[in-house]
């Protein structure tokens, strides 16, 4: 049976059989029988991990544990509202910290970004996350956009339509207004010099 669990750049949960290369939570989503609820976090600690890490293995969606959710690539994890984990990615934890610390001027705990994260990507009593427009020659390389017809990712000098089972040839990047999917922290954290991993070995 195909899992409800994977992410999309704009926050929607699929039932997807594509193999995801990260793994992340936001606590427990699922029942005993592995159907999702209508809560699409449960915490304000949303963070993006490896699929392998100290030859740990857990069943996916057991009754109890937290849900296993799963990206294409960090992008798509970025643009969903999730973090670097600072247990398994400790390095990119702290690159990421690096990067925030130099867009917002102080070296964050990893409760403060988690806060300022959730409050710029989470609608209270809905599913979907929030959007904002931005400047589209002014966003970094890793940023989500709408791309008119699903999402998109900037990415050298280009936009990379995104579906999901992975990425589709490449485009003249956009100009002017559009409507960012990444929350601002993160685009902004981006622009100060955090480059998220990207897998295009996909493109369709």
């Amino acid at each position: 049976m195909t899992l409800q669990n994977r992410v999309q750049p704009d926050g929607a949960i699929l039932a997807h059989p594509a193999r995801g290369a990260f793994m992340g939570n936001r606590g427990i989503l699922h029942d005993d029988q592995q159907r999702l609820g209508a809560a699409r976090w449960r915490n304000r600690t949303w963070v993006c991990c490896v699929l392998d890490f100290k030859g740990r293995q857990r069943p996916v969606m057991a009754p109890g544990r937290y849900t296993e959710l799963f990206f294409h690539d960090e992008a798509v994890a970025l643009a969903a509202g999730h973090r670097p984990c600072a247990e398994c990615r400790r390095a990119d934890y702290e690159r990421f910290r690096d990067a925030w610390a130099t867009a917002f001027g102080s070296r964050p705990a990893a409760t403060e970004m988690d806060a300022t994260l959730h409050a710029a990507r989470a609608q209270p009593g809905g599913r979907r996350l929030r959007r904002h427009e931005a400047d589209a020659e002014v966003l970094p390389d890793g940023t989500f956009v709408d791309a008119g017809n699903g999402p998109g990712l900037l990415w050298d000098g280009a936009l990379w339509p995104f579906g999901p089972d992975g990425y589709r040839a490449a485009r003249p990047r956009l100009a002017g207004g559009i409507t960012c999917l990444t929350p601002p922290p993160t685009v902004r954290a981006m622009a100060a010099g955090y480059r998220p991993q990207v897998r295009l070995d996909r493109v369709a």
